[in-house]
């Protein structure tokens, strides 16, 4: 059920909230393209996104991701450009580039906080601040392949993003956004001192220090961890007869790979079930989540979820770093800045200090496509197993 807004001068809303009126919906856009070439049913802008989504039914974590995009578009096109998603040109998505990385006026777009609201909320807005020019192009890019579809699904007549200038291939630039090994012993002992109190106290605390384990040493997204059950850790023995333990990973673009389960990353996950009240070991096929929320059913937590438990252990950190003297601030900005992703950085600059194959970690991150036959290549697993194992350590006291 969509509601009317008073007036399209208030804050931008969630797109299922906003009544479009007929002239801005993409019925008659500028750029829309002959009938007789249209490959798919839709018939206003809203409806053409939404055919665009479905190809990615099966992969929510970019469905959320590309909707995320689309509607931040298309609420700027329609509340601030007055012009229907099928009525942009070139121009527009200049203004709109520029737009991104600086949101204004904030008042109607940007979010007062950084707490996650319910789309619903008065104070829920499409931004929680102003773009990096990473993801000022990340999102061009999303919208480049929007644009195309629609293109090619005969919806829209051209792709206006089509016309933009094509950058060269840059050397891609250092990741900054890690943690020092100084700050991941900080981060290690603000959980070691997290409170035990209660039952629920030593719950929570279990599950911080197996949530940052695991984002650790397997160096998993967020996404993983939330769609990921306890069954999905296993074990095999190699040719050598040496049991090791796997993690099948579901991730990005809909593809499984097996993350190495350290001996630590292992003994942490028994750690963390016993205080659950469960047996060390998971069983084959089980299907509890990987992460369990400390009271009621146990059914996966989502990632805003997991993301808060994570930021709630760097805002700790860093006031622990804080309040060592104002010397010390800098260090607690960094902490305090950073997230789940940060970790997954983290692992991977900690694995290549280590000196673990770069192949390695390639594969244990995901980062590339697996070949059709590497299902049969178990010595090379064992290999990448032997690697991550005895360089990638957690060392928790």
């Amino acid at each position: 059920m969509t509601h009317p807004v008073p007036s399209f001068n208030g804050p931008a809303v969630a797109i299922e909230q906003l009544r479009i009126p007929p002239a801005l919906s993409g019925l008659h856009g500028a750029n829309r393209a002959r009938e007789a070439s249209r490959q798919i049913t839709a018939d206003d802008d809203l409806a053409a996104v939404a055919a665009w989504l479905a190809r990615y039914a099966g992969v929510p974590g970019t469905v959320a991701t590309y909707r995320k995009e689309a509607e931040r578009l298309i609420l700027w096109a329609i509340l601030q450009h007055g012009k229907p998603l099928s009525s942009l040109t070139h121009e527009d998505l200049l203004l709109y580039e520029r737009f991104l990385a600086d949101p204004q006026p904030a008042w109607r777009w940007v979010m007062a906080s950084r707490k996650k609201l319910a789309r619903s909320s008065p104070d829920w807005r499409p931004f929680a601040g102003p773009l990096s020019p990473t993801s000022v192009r990340h999102a061009m890019t999303i919208l480049n392949a929007l644009f195309a579809w629609l293109v090619q699904a005969g919806y829209l007549a051209g792709n206006p993003l089509s016309l933009a200038r094509r950058r060269s291939a840059k050397t891609a630039p250092r990741v900054t956004r890690y943690l020092t090994h100084a700050h991941w012993d900080i981060v290690k002992a603000t959980i070691e001192t997290l409170p035990v109190a209660t039952e629920r106290d030593r719950l929570h605390a279990a599950r911080c220090r197996w949530l940052f384990s695991v984002l650790y040493l397997a160096g998993l997204r967020l996404a993983e961890i939330a769609s990921t059950r306890m069954g999905a850790v296993f074990s095999r023995r190699d040719a050598a007869g040496v049991e090791r333990w796997w993690i099948e990973v579901h991730g990005k673009g809909g593809k499984t790979r097996l993350v190495p389960a350290t001996d630590e990353l292992i003994a942490e996950l028994a750690r963390y079930r016993r205080i659950c009240g469960l047996p060390p070991s998971p069983q084959i096929g089980e299907t509890r989540p990987l992460l369990l929320p400390v009271i009621g059913p146990e059914k996966p937590l989502s990632r805003a979820a997991i993301h808060q438990i994570v930021k709630e252990v760097f805002k700790l950190a860093a006031d622990r770093v804080r309040a060592q003297g104002p010397e010390f601030g800098a260090q607690a900005d960094v902490l305090a800045s950073a997230s789940s992703h940060w970790l997954r950085h983290t692992a991977g600059s900690h694995m290549s200090d280590q000196q673990v194959d770069l192949r390695f970690v390639r594969d244990n991150f995901g980062h590339a496509s697996l070949a059709t036959t590497s299902v049969y290549l178990h010595a090379e697993d064992d290999a990448r197993h032997q690697a991550t194992q005895a360089s990638h350590r957690l060392g928790w006291n």
